[in-house]
């Protein structure tokens, strides 16, 4: 009974990092990159190492420029919360499950923590993988909080609901994240957007730019538990720009995007420090003409471009840094 399930990379177009406060979100996801779950059935329950996880170097050097980019964690561990949570919710909603065990692997092509979601797509198809082996379903508006609760209390990644709601929905999404709803229920309104209007998106990715999401979001978290004002009325700002964009969506104008999108990443660099690496690919992007915000929480853009010749000047641009350059494949 072999299973294979995957889910793909993601990038913000509007409101993040507003989906951890409560805020509204216009996401996509990438399906140039994903991450697949292999899961068959096994006389013991088995959680068996990724390529990636492996503790196999070349040499002192290689060892040292993995954990300085990485850092010490790798994907079985996110595995595991998978798991566990899985069968804590079939558990607690008394939902019957097999009573088989299963061999589950995981491989990945989602480079590495430069914001593009990939731990939580890790997470999303190990559910998935679950859900089928089991035949077990759990309704997509609430496994995006499923997903979240793995990564928050299992592991204590600071996260917000962008990454999975995007990754089990697909395609493009709008997100309210009132807070009522998220107290009330635990979930917000997740609405799907035909993702064949968006204009002409690029999205470029510094691979040596890693660097773990949930360390680099704690700088915003900490001031907002705080009630630092400048950062609860920016995030709220953020917020405001994707309830713009989502007006102009349903317009078919998308003409104000461009501003949008950089404001976005101008308010987040009020209340986020930005590294000057990062700072780096925006400005360049910006001087090729385009519009430039982290698709996450740094290490990657995304941003509209105008023409051919556009995208080929950010190819070259940002391929002088070390950047790449890719189309997003949306739907």
């Amino acid at each position: 009974m072999a299973i294979e399930r995957k889910a793909y990379a993601r990038a913000g177009l509007l409101g993040n990092p507003s989906d951890g406060y409560f805020g509204k979100i216009i996401a996509i996801s990438v399906k140039n990159f994903s991450a697949r779950v292999f899961l068959d059935e096994s006389p013991d329950l088995r959680i068996e190492c990724s390529p990636q996880d492996e503790e196999v170097y070349g040499d002192d050097r290689e060892f040292v420029e993995r954990l300085n980019l990485y850092g010490y964690y790798g994907g079985t561990r996110l595995i595991k919360a998978a798991v566990k949570t899985f069968f804590d919710h079939c558990r607690i909603q008394t939902i019957p499950i097999r009573s088989k065990n299963f061999a589950l692997r995981y491989d990945s092509d989602i480079p590495r923590q430069v914001g593009l979601g990939g731990s939580s797509a890790i997470i999303v198809a190990a559910m998935r993988a679950l859900m089928a082996f089991h035949g077990v379903s759990i309704p997509d508006e609430v496994l995006p909080t499923l997903v979240l609760r793995a990564e928050f209390k299992e592991l204590g990644i600071n996260a917000g609901f962008m990454d999975r709601v995007i990754q089990v929905y697909e395609g493009c999404v709008y997100m309210d994240l009132n807070r009522s709803l998220i107290e009330g229920r635990g979930f917000g309104e997740y609405e799907r957007l035909d993702s064949r209007l968006l204009p002409p998106l690029y999205l470029a990715y510094k691979p040596d730019l890693g660097k773990v999401s949930g360390a680099v979001l704690n700088e915003i978290r900490m001031a907002y538990d705080r009630g630092n004002p400048t950062v609860i009325r920016t995030l709220e700002e953020i917020a405001a720009l994707a309830e713009e964009g989502r007006k102009d969506y349903g317009r078919g104008d998308f003409s104000r995007w461009p501003d949008l999108m950089n404001r976005n990443f101008d308010l987040r660099s009020r209340i986020m420090t930005i590294s000057p690496n990062n700072m780096e690919m925006i400005q360049t992007a910006r001087r090729c003409g385009a519009s430039a915000k982290f698709a996450g929480s740094g290490g990657s853009l995304v941003g509209i471009y105008r023409d051919e010749d556009m995208f080929e000047r950010l190819n070259q641009e940002l391929g002088k840094l070390g950047a790449k350059v890719i189309r997003p494949q949306v739907v």
